[in-house]
């Protein structure tokens, strides 16, 4: 994992911590114990699913562009059908709240992805090969 996805993990993460933090004390406030166990899950979920993906597209980027292109297209897939699994097995739970469940995902994964696109975007990252010279570029 490079430096530069080190420092987005990290501002996204952050936030989304202290975002499931409110929420878990919204939740413990409005719909006791398992309204905060709802909402810990879910923020859970989202740091994990996201986590996972920035992790493998950071993975991916070392090989080239078009696997990384692959890999955040696949991740995205897998984790909006995994997000629809989990709602649908747990919608009947009796463990935890499940409406404290479903809003903290909803705003986990707002922050998580404004912050993740703020990162990506203060982040000075090469869109171009300095060390490559026009000598260089014609012999590709």
């Amino acid at each position: 994992m490079q430096a530069q996805d080190v420092h987005v993990l990290k501002s996204a993460a952050l936030p989304t911590a202290a975002v499931g933090v409110v929420a878990v004390v919204a939740a413990l406030l409005l719909a006791g114990g398992k309204g905060a166990l709802g909402a810990a899950m879910g923020i859970v979920l989202v740091a994990v699913f996201f986590g996972v993906t920035l992790v493998a597209v950071g993975f991916a980027s070392r090989v080239s562009p078009h696997v990384m292109g692959a890999v955040a297209m696949g991740t995205y897939l897998v984790k909006v059908v995994a997000v629809m699994l989990v709602l649908a097995v747990f919608r009947d739970t009796t463990l935890w709240d499940f409406r404290a469940f479903a809003w903290s995902i909803l705003v986990g994964t707002l922050v998580w992805t404004g912050f993740e696109a703020r990162a990506f975007l203060k982040t000075k990252m090469l869109y171009v090969d300095p060390e490559v010279t026009v000598a260089e570029t014609r012999e590709r």
